[in-house]
């Protein structure tokens, strides 16, 4: 049985907000039965699972910036990957995502205490972001999973006048994060703390390397024995951007048991924070919400990669759309499952309103709370399927997708228009077809339209020459094609 949406009197909830980096929405046991992953499958029994979410941009820095603000990335800036270059120090551009809400900033306003241990890559981290007072970082965006790349702050790990030393972190990266978010829960009871917490753990697992020496044997010998039945080996795509992983049809096992081991080692994580939570005695005050950046094939579609696997830079379905969890007893639906079309800009307004939390008001935020639908609200999925449209860019390609359609705009590259109750694969091409043109000209219109009101134009995309190479700095200054590595 559902549960009702909280009462006004109910408190403000605890929120832990898992982030994976680069996890398709087949790379679940419950969807891959040769993955290993019992914490996660059990939360998705147990709470709410939506069966449809798509991130804003298929690949990683714009995907993590929208969820955060509830913009598209021609709002708020960042529209390719960091490269190291960009995460240093703020140069004379300024910041990313300056003046622009974000969940933390928002929570920490209205009351709560926010953490972030792991991946940030929406900006610079040498200090903790806005709203945040706890604060773990990975000094880049990506690597190693041993001896990564972080910041190391003095003990208090908040807010401080100290400088933060750059030195490399010891453990498996996935479960330095682990303890460190035990590291802040126990810190906050210590503390006496009666404020509620907003704890955000953004691993860099599954992203590669996937290879030997980087993922513990106890993770890879799960996989020893597997072909993974599940995961589909066509011939590579004629876009395939091979360079990116040369060995990955040669070396097709190897490359799949790193991936799945790095899956695994999330969920093992998350059973360890989760155990944490109920010592305290904080889990019946906890809800949980699990997605990832952006989507990843693994030979899906004769790719292995995400929006940047190929050039001209796709929007296959596995590239943009990734797993969703949300649990938390009383609070969030039990045993339900949804296949309603929902954007990962939602997010913003969505965790804003489980938490009691008025948004600041923004014109250019994409998104609506969709917390109704995971609170159990009978009404929540009456929304009228012709107007549930998701968008997603990169740089100067764009897409609009509705529940049967998908339909792609490129700059500088071909149109792509798919019937995906016909063709879920995506394989037929349906743009050139003359029977189609009224309904694409309907789709193109409607994208552009979509985009003039979610957009700012000193921060628009459509113009810039992006590859999937990379963004140097902020788009501020003259030179904004400069900021892209070509």
């Amino acid at each position: 049985m559902s549960p009702q949406p909280p009462s006004s009197q109910q408190a403000a909830p605890n929120i832990l907000f898992v982030l994976t980096d680069d996890q398709g929405p087949w790379a679940l046991g419950r969807e891959s039965p040769e993955l290993v992953t019992p914490t996660l499958d059990r939360l998705a029994e147990e709470g709410t699972y939506l069966e449809r979410f798509f991130c804003a941009s298929p690949v990683c820095s714009p995907a993590r910036a929208s969820l955060l603000t509830g913009r598209m990335p021609s709002a708020h800036g960042v529209h390719d990957w960091l490269r190291p270059e960009g995460v240093g120090r703020p140069g004379p551009q300024g910041g990313y995502l300056e003046g622009i809400p974000t969940i933390a900033g928002e929570l920490e306003q209205a009351g709560y205490r926010c953490a972030m241990a792991g991946k940030w890559h929406v900006g610079y981290s040498h200090e903790p972001a806005a709203g945040y007072d706890y604060w773990y970082t990975h000094r880049l965006g990506g690597g190693s999973y041993y001896h990564a790349p972080i910041w190391e702050f003095d003990a208090d790990r908040g807010r401080t006048t100290a400088e933060p030393r750059e030195t490399t972190e010891p453990r498996y990266f996935t479960d330095a994060i682990g303890d460190h978010a035990l590291d802040f829960l126990r810190r906050h009871a210590a503390g006496d703390d009666d404020r509620p917490f907003f704890l955000q753990l953004a691993t860099t697992a599954p992203h590669d390397p996937w290879t030997s020496g980087n993922h513990p044997d106890q993770l890879l010998d799960l996989y020893a024995q597997t072909d993974f039945p599940s995961v589909p080996a066509p011939e590579p795509h004629p876009w395939f951007r091979r360079e990116a992983f040369p060995d990955v049809l040669e070396h097709r096992h190897r490359n799949l048991a790193g991936y799945a081991a790095a899956v695994t080692g999330v969920d093992r994580m998350l059973s360890r924070v989760l155990a944490e939570l109920e010592e305290q005695d904080l889990l019946e005050d906890t809800i949980v919400l699990f997605t990832s950046d952006n989507g990843f094939s693994c030979g899906h579609h004769g790719i292995w990669g995400k929006g940047n696997g190929t050039f001209p830079l796709n929007f296959w379905e596995n590239s943009i759309r990734v797993p969703f969890i949300a649990w938390g007893p009383g609070r969030i639906a039990a045993g339900h499952a949804s296949d309603q079309l929902i954007s990962a800009t939602s997010l913003f307004e969505t965790v804003l309103e489980l938490a009691g939390v008025t948004a600041a008001p923004d014109r250019l935020r994409a998104g609506r709370s969709f917390a109704p639908l995971l609170t159990g609200d009978e009404g929540a999925e009456k929304t009228a399927a012709s107007q549930i449209v998701v968008l997603d860019e990169y740089g100067d390609n764009r897409m609009i997708r509705t529940p049967r359609w998908k339909y792609v705009a490129r700059r500088r590259g071909p149109e792509e228009l798919y019937d995906l109750d016909a063709d879920p694969q995506e394989q037929e091409d349906l743009s050139g077809d003359p029977a189609f043109a009224a309904l694409r000209e309907d789709l193109s219109e409607r994208l552009r339209s979509s985009f003039a009101r979610s957009s700012e134009s000193e921060l628009d995309g459509w113009q810039l020459a992006v590859s999937g190479h990379g963004q140097r700095r902020p788009l501020g200054g003259q030179d904004r094609q400069g900021a892209f590595e070509q």
